[in-house]
């Protein structure tokens, strides 16, 4: 499959404005066909495959994918001691994605998700609530799906900015690993007592066995040190590299967004 890839950027709505770039993947279309897209953010580490290789994977599904670079535009350098002070100040990079996204013409406006890796995955999930969107998306649509990876389960409804009630009704798809540092056994099943029964049915939790934070990173196991882990103690994280887990999550995420976005 020959998929046509560019890199646009896109100016966004915050203060000051940011002009935030990404890769653009298009999958073969016929003239005049639209597709659904899925907007990929990134973790702390910046750009580091996991989002080549979940577009892979949509891409073959025929969805087009949208992986956006928020450190390059704040001129950052990768990691968790660069990053911004907090996730909210990124939501109006992936709502300006959005909005970017909905002007081009091989996508279907209708028919846009977003996914993400740790910090980009609180971004997917923070973006589900109608606060988010009033605050962030003119149009007052929002995303259609989320897809969130280890998004630090501990923090809603705890750390500032981390409010996750009055959901859109959008269906949402997390996926975190047994093993992650970031999160006890308690702290994801207060995640599940949190939600309403409204909240519950539209979000599933998929809990990969023997999986770390950033299981799906094809790369050497790597420790680092985040004030976040640990119920927010701070402290050391493993990432290790978990080839089933990351393949049976990419292929997940894949038929949830199938089912969403009313794929043919």
């Amino acid at each position: 499959m020959t998929v046509r890839s560019q890199f646009p950027a896109f100016q966004t709505r915050a203060d000051p404005p940011l002009l935030v770039a990404g890769e653009l993947r298009l999958p073969p279309l016929a003239e005049g066909q639209r597709t659904g897209a899925v907007l990929i953010c990134h973790g702390s580490d910046g750009v580091d495959g996991r989002g080549a290789a979940l577009a892979e994977v949509l891409n073959a599904r025929g969805l087009a994918t949208f992986e956006i670079d928020m450190w390059a535009a704040r001129g950052v350098i990768r990691g968790a001691a660069a990053r911004p002070a907090s996730v909210p100040q990124t939501l109006p990079d992936a709502f300006a994605a959005l909005a970017f996204l909905r002007r081009q013409p091989e996508i279907d406006p209708r028919r846009i998700a977003i996914a993400g890796f740790s910090w980009g995955g609180v971004v997917a999930l923070l973006s589900a609530t109608r606060a988010n969107v009033a605050a962030h998306d003119p149009e007052g649509e929002g995303f259609k799906a989320h897809g969130a990876f280890y998004p630090v389960l501990w923090s809603y409804n705890r750390a500032p900015g981390h409010d996750f009630q009055d959901l859109t009704g959008a269906p949402i798809l997390i996926q975190a690993g047994a093993l992650d540092a970031y999160d006890t056994e308690a702290a994801v099943s207060a995640f599940e007592a949190g939600l309403t029964s409204q909240n519950h049915a539209q979000v599933e939790l998929v809990i990969h066995p023997d999986a770390t934070h950033a299981f799906d990173r094809a790369l050497p196991d790597r420790v680092i040190v985040d004030p976040y882990a640990h119920d927010g103690k701070g402290g050391e994280v493993l990432f290790r590299h978990h080839p089933k887990a990351a393949q049976d999550a990419r292929r997940l995420l894949a038929d949830f967004l199938d089912t969403a976005l009313n794929l043919p």
